[in-house]
């Protein structure tokens, strides 16, 4: 948990001086929140505490207002503070939590069998998982101790307003330069299971990556507790040689299949501590897959679980043996414990690519852990390998609690099937149209924001962004189609996308796609932000423009990504240009790097594209 800042200025001598203000400060840190009066009218102070329990605790006259937790304790607050009497306020603050990253790598052993270069912060890998308050602000101040640029991306965050925060490299910022600091600060209007992660030259892979989780501001389910599965994949080598190895010049793709481990909370899959259970308690599991390449599976054998949240979207609860959970991909989940400590049990996570050779012990490797009632109780229900019955796009199945129907009509169809292809500088790229994605010389952000009305012009940002212009609040209909056996996760930023249809891939062969059938929502599609695609299948998804910025759409495969799978959302550059304004900060980590922060993808006046990076056809 971060650590909140005190912040006194502002409260008059008698609220610092007073019995209830430093028994607080004794408890844990306080953060102060809004104005305070003296005289003869009542201190309205608004806390945050973050005590054993985390948790968000709001005082009023240095009153406990909102969590029966403390209600025993209100007699004694009301002798402390010799106060007459106590009013409730609404519970309509925020915070600012402040979170200090120095990014920094070195050499560790974090799968049981390799030692190799990770990246973490503050000395620490795996980097502990980031929690706030729904409203709260965080403040996240990332020193970069590496001897190359970073960025942080905060996958599943809008970023209305500040589409400046949202990381991506050459896309809405400048990498931030060795020996330099940078603070985003992210106010989200999300609840739910996220996670923040490098999004320079796929630091990712590297171990830059942690859960970010945002308290519901009310329960969206009654629970005990809230217990978090951080999922990985961790390759023996570090990504900058997987490549080397993957995109030599006439090598054809895909190459070879390469194994990874699983990491479950940072560590070996079967290294990990037991869960606690209670019996006839109910717990919320996140699950958070931070991998790069590969799914897991995750269940609890011999109990029930219900899906109440994809990705920040509460659902309808559903009926579930467990979850598939592909790269960049998040659930929540109710569980019901036993009656009984009789027994202990366990949980599975599975870890496996469908479009990778099957090799015993390799793919896929089975992790097994423990959830234990009593110590030393025996196993109720033994491991179960045969998880068939979950399968990643049964998502369709799922409804948004909110009810939302079927976004239409669609003023906005985009095709897109992704193709692997040798090109001219002799090297297999990946396509979702007619080149590959590539970085510009300029920040597209910066183009969107200072070529006028050209910036409707999707050619002005360099046919390397592969720029696709959406108009102010239109219908987008993605259709993605699999022309080869392989399975992607495709994440687009600053939206959430509802899940209409998957299909057969009309470009796949007649004989791959005989017993694919067509899925199609029912009611209320369920809204995501990262999809799963099978091979040789399609995938329908739909999404409002209403959120200007320049957004990425890229394959969450890391290997895919770096090979080009990706295109650039410019959505109402017009309206961008009337309500943005980049903060300086931003502007200083180009201007310290010689890169430009105005004119077209390559730094050019109009449609002159003179000195833009070479671009392989």
């Amino acid at each position: 948990m971060a650590d909140v800042a005190v912040d006194n200025s502002m409260l008059p001598a008698e609220a610092t001086d007073s019995p209830i203000w430093k028994h607080l400060q004794r408890r844990g840190r306080v953060d102060i929140n809004d104005s305070y009066s003296n005289g003869v009218a009542p201190l309205n102070i608004y806390y945050e505490i973050y005590g054993s329990g985390t948790e968000r605790i709001v005082f009023v006259n240095g009153m406990r207002a909102d969590h029966q937790m403390w209600e025993s304790n209100i007699e004694q607050f009301l002798k402390l503070g010799n106060y007459e009497s106590v009013s409730v306020l609404p519970f309509c603050f925020t915070a600012r939590v402040d979170v200090h990253w120095e990014v920094v790598s070195f050499m560790l052993n974090r799968d049981g069998n390799t030692t190799r270069t990770t990246y973490g912060v503050n000395g620490k890998s795996p980097i502990p998982p980031v929690y706030i308050n729904s409203g709260d602000t965080l403040a996240l101040h990332v020193q970069n101790s590496l001897n190359e640029p970073t960025g942080i991306h905060f996958h599943g965050m809008f970023q209305e307003n500040t589409p400046y925060y949202d990381g991506s490299d050459m896309v809405t910022q400048c990498g931030i330069p060795p020996g330099a600091n940078f603070t985003y600060y992210i106010t989200p209007q999300q609840e739910g299971t996220y996670w923040i992660h490098s999004h320079y030259h796929h630091q990712n892979s590297d171990g830059l990556r942690t859960p970010f989780i945002i308290r519901d501001s009310s329960p969206i389910a009654e629970y005990d507790d809230d217990i978090l599965f951080s999922l990985e994949d961790w390759y023996p080598v570090e990504f900058s040689e997987r490549v080397n190895d993957i995109l030599r010049p006439g090598v054809p793709f895909p190459p070879s299949p390469e194994y990874p481990y699983g990491l479950i909370n940072g560590y070996n899959g079967n290294d990990t501590t037991p869960i606690q259970f209670s019996p006839g308690k109910k717990y919320r599991i996140r699950v958070v897959n931070m991998g790069t390449t590969e799914w897991f599976k995750f269940s609890l054998p011999g109990h029930k679980m219900q899906i109440i949240e994809v990705e920040g979207e509460r659902t309808v609860p559903y009926n579930a043996s467990g979850v598939d959970v592909g790269p960049g991909q998040r659930y929540s989940m109710l569980v019901e414990a036993k009656d009984t400590d009789d027994f202990n049990y366990i949980y599975n996570a599975t870890l496996y690519a469908d479009f990778i050779a099957g090799a015993p012990g390799q793919n896929p490797r089975y992790y097994f852990g423990s959830v234990e009632y009593k110590k030393g109780a025996p196993v109720k229900v033994p491991a179960v390998t045969d998880d068939s019955d979950i399968d990643g796009t049964k998502d369709i199945n799922l409804s948004p609690y909110d009810g939302e129907p079927l976004l239409e009509p669609v003023t906005k169809n985009l095709l897109f099937n992704f193709t692997t292809k040798i090109l001219s500088d002799n090297i297999t790229h990946a396509m979702l149209g007619n080149h590959p994605y590539s970085q510009v010389s300029v920040p597209t952000i910066y183009t969107a924001l200072t070529m006028g009305s050209l910036a409707t012009n999707p050619d002005v940002y360099g046919a390397q962004t592969q720029a696709q212009v959406l108009d102010y609040n239109d219908i987008v209909e993605i259709e993605l189609r699999a022309t080869a056996p392989l399975d992607h996760t495709f994440h687009l930023h600053g939206h959430k996308f509802q899940i209409v249809e998957y299909g057969p891939s009309p470009d796949a062969p007649a004989s791959k796609t005989k017993n694919i059938s067509v899925r199609r929502a029912k009611g209320s599609p369920i809204k995501r932000d990262t999809l799963t695609i099978r091979g040789w299948e399609y995938i329908k998804v739909r999404f409002r423009a209403n959120n200007p910025g320049v957004w990425m759409f890229h394959c969450h495969m890391d290997v895919h990504f770096y090979m080009g799978l990706a295109v650039t959302f410019v959505e109402a550059p017009l309206e961008l240009q009337k309500k943005i304004t980049v903060p300086d900060a931003l502007n200083q980590l180009c201007y310290s790097q010689g890169i430009k922060t105005y004119g077209n993808g390559a730094g050019n006046d109009g449609l002159n594209m003179t000195g833009l990076p070479f671009m392989p056809t």
